[in-house]
């Protein structure tokens, strides 16, 4: 099976920060993708990013193709991000999910 592998983030202008905990061996790229819970349907796109051992990724990560968490005014919406870990043939070694609220 795929080995665990955890992440968590942190919101900031541009795309969030990232923490990164158990990423496989062989991991080339990481590919990220956020959904807000609240209205799946909104396409907030994501990232990919060349991986070579970081445990961290600063803000602003995603060059382009990543729309911010954008809740209608007086409302709390939950973002998920799936992160895939890809090898360097792009398969899929491991994935991880974490989410949390916006605004907090």
């Amino acid at each position: 099976g795929a080995l665990a592998f955890s992440a968590s983030f942190a919101w900031c202008s541009g795309s969030p920060s990232f923490a990164l905990t158990d990423v496989p061996q062989g991991t080339a790229r990481l590919q990220f993708a956020m959904t807000d819970l609240n209205v799946p349907s909104f396409h907030h796109g994501g990232g990919t990013v060349a991986y070579s051992g970081q445990t961290a990724l600063p803000c602003g990560a995603f060059s382009s193709g990543f729309t911010g968490p954008s809740p209608p005014p007086g409302q709390v919406h939950t973002y998920q991000f799936s992160i895939k870990a890809l090898g360097p043939n792009g398969a899929v070694l491991a994935t991880t999910a974490t989410r949390r609220k916006f605004p907090e």
